[in-house]
């Protein structure tokens, strides 16, 4: 009787093995998935049924859209909590690839070699995922109407060595210049040096008059505040703000959705959130968030105020989230 009992419970251990395992290239079925693809890509998701927190911070510039998505998120169902912060994409990367502190990293610039051998040195495999672009805005005070435009030469005087704007152009006022633009910490900072000073920061960070911050609300009011401020930040901030102040074109080009698509607008960059493949097969709850974002993102982005990726750059976004989740979803 006893070597009955120990064969039946050695049967009833094996039986999950035997009977319960996942067959080779079948697709687990995760609660959230719906019967049917929304674009013809990705799996569905029912927001009703993902459960347990999301944790994401990086870039101010990607802000605005992130929450957008997660507060539609919420609208169709998702009960959970999503922490979003903004602290710069520098600041975000730091979170996520060397304290290991979230799920998702906000970024308005691509990922460093050294950010990636940082995650890699706490086992994460950072995962790129493309899901817009920006048009670098540059704008002044409403009150302002001698400048319209601005080559990138001139640029380059106005947040560097010039101190007042005759310095620049004689024809511009004698008076000093105002500079708000966004701190070390921000990609939008990054991206300006690299285009504007090929990446030498010390003329930027040497200007007089100047102020800095992660948080762009800052810089609009600090622009707002004289006639004589210049300031740069993601085209959301100024789209939200445009009755307060003005853009300039760059090299005579005004950024649009056609000049941003076309790739004519000088400071038209890419938008991108990070994830890791290992977090999104243990945390179903941020694989069906960034599969949510990637199936809906071109629908929020323009309200936002920003621009579609390239269809390829989009598509090739959600192939990556196939790859990392084939056989956990």
């Amino acid at each position: 009787m006893r070597k009955m009992m120990i064969a039946a419970l050695a049967l009833l251990l094996a039986s999950p093995l035997l009977y319960g395992q996942q067959k080779k290239g079948e697709k687990r079925k995760a609660a959230w998935v719906l019967e049917k693809s929304v674009d013809g890509i990705l799996p569905g998701v029912d927001p009703m049924k993902v459960t347990g927190p999301i944790v994401t911070a990086g870039s101010s510039t990607v802000y605005p859209l992130s929450e957008r998505i997660a507060e539609r998120f919420k609208d169709e169902g998702y009960g959970g909590n999503i922490t979003l912060d903004s602290i710069g994409s520098g600041a975000g990367f730091e979170r996520f690839c060397a304290a290991g502190e979230t799920d998702i990293a906000n970024a308005s610039r691509p990922i460093k070699p050294n950010e990636i051998e940082s995650a890699r040195k706490i086992g994460r495999e950072p995962l790129e995922f493309r899901i817009g672009t920006d048009a670098l805005a540059v704008v002044v005070n409403k009150q302002n109407s001698f400048i319209k435009n601005a080559t990138k030469a001139e640029l380059g005087l106005l947040f560097s060595s010039a101190k007042q704007w005759s310095d620049v152009n004689p024809s511009w006022p004698k008076r000093d210049i105002i500079r708000f633009i966004p701190g070390t910490d921000s990609g939008t900072f990054d991206y300006f040096v690299e285009e504007i000073y090929k990446k030498d920061k010390k003329l930027i960070l040497g200007a007089s008059n100047l102020q800095m911050s992660e948080d762009d609300n800052v810089l609009v009011q600090g622009i707002e505040g004289s006639p004589y401020a210049i300031g740069f930040f993601g085209y959301a901030y100024y789209q939200e703000n445009k009755d307060k102040l003005s853009i300039l074109s760059i090299e005579g080009i005004t950024p649009t959705s056609t000049t941003v698509d076309k790739g004519t607008y000088p400071l038209a960059r890419p938008l991108f959130i990070y994830s890791d493949a290992k977090i999104m097969r243990d945390k179903p709850q941020v694989a069906a968030f960034i599969d949510f974002y990637l199936t809906y993102v071109n629908e929020e982005i323009r309200k936002v105020g920003y621009f579609p990726a390239d269809q390829t750059a989009l598509k090739k976004a959600k192939q990556a989230w196939i790859a990392a989740m084939t056989g956990y979803y």
